[in-house]
């Protein structure tokens, strides 16, 4: 039987001084190699559940496991050198270029010269930016989606068995947004990682996910395949997620 990729047992998280639990008894496994989206309105602690595997956020109860070990028992800082994170905001050094950008995780690690300089090479054709154009270049000389693209490229450096996105495509224009979904998927696709990739995007969660974890409240209102959660929502939260996306759609047809 094969060991889960990531395992939540019974966690919740509260902040000092709320009056609520941001993430709610919340159990859940995740295998190796699945692409799971997580879907919710704000504040329903998807991002708060995002951040508690690479403890960002400390789990007030329950525990997390990753590849059969328990996080608490993993130093911090190694624990997080194992994990690739993508957040909306990109966060790229603005005085390093595209290559120092990339390499950076790699130089903590004291990857030697060669080793580094092939890696950065390698992601950035992975990521479709071309690396005797950009590699030389600042994040002020990069569109928005480019910018995007150099902080997958960082986060998956040092080769994490897991990556972590937080709404990475929010501040992104829709036809940028709908290449980068493409181009996310196809180096999933080529990859045996684990993606875990927030949104509050419907069809992008759906689009994008094997399953879809759907949250409301701090708590899971659905984990399923895309398909299976259109065919038997399981509350009436879900089905108004999905009445939403069908209104929407409704809206174009009514445009041709």
């Amino acid at each position: 039987m094969s060991v889960a990729a990531i395992e939540f047992v019974d966690v919740s998280k509260r902040f000092e001084n709320a009056g609520y639990n941001a993430v709610d008894h919340v159990s859940l496994a995740i295998e190796e190699g699945e692409l799971i989206t997580v879907l919710g309105s704000s504040g329903c602690g998807k991002t708060t559940l995002l951040k508690m595997i690479n403890h960002l956020n400390v789990p007030s109860d329950g525990k997390i496991i990753l590849f059969g070990e328990d996080i608490n028992d993993v130093d911090v800082v190694r624990l997080r050198r194992r994990i690739g994170y993508v957040i909306q905001q990109v966060g790229l050094f603005p005085h390093m270029t595209v290559s120092e950008n990339i390499a950076t995780v790699p130089k903590l690690l004291k990857w030697s010269k060669d080793k580094t300089d092939e890696r950065v090479e390698e992601l950035l054709g992975l990521v479709g930016l071309e690396p005797s154009e950009f590699s030389k270049r600042y994040p002020s000389q990069l569109s928005g989606g480019q910018q995007q693209r150099v902080g997958l490229a960082r986060a998956l450096a040092a080769d994490p068995k897991i990556m972590l996105l937080d709404e990475p495509f929010g501040a992104i224009d829709a036809i940028t947004r709908m290449n980068l979904q493409d181009e996310l998927l196809r180096i999933h696709s080529g990859l045996k990682k684990t993606f875990i990739f927030v949104t509050h995007d419907i069809n992008e969660a759906f689009k994008m996910g094997t399953r879809v974890i759907i949250m409301n409240q701090g708590r899971i209102s659905q984990f399923d395949t895309p398909q299976n959660i259109v065919r038997n929502p399981n509350d009436d939260f879900v089905s108004a997620l999905i009445a939403s996306s069908r209104n929407q759609e409704r809206f174009w047809v009514g445009l041709e």
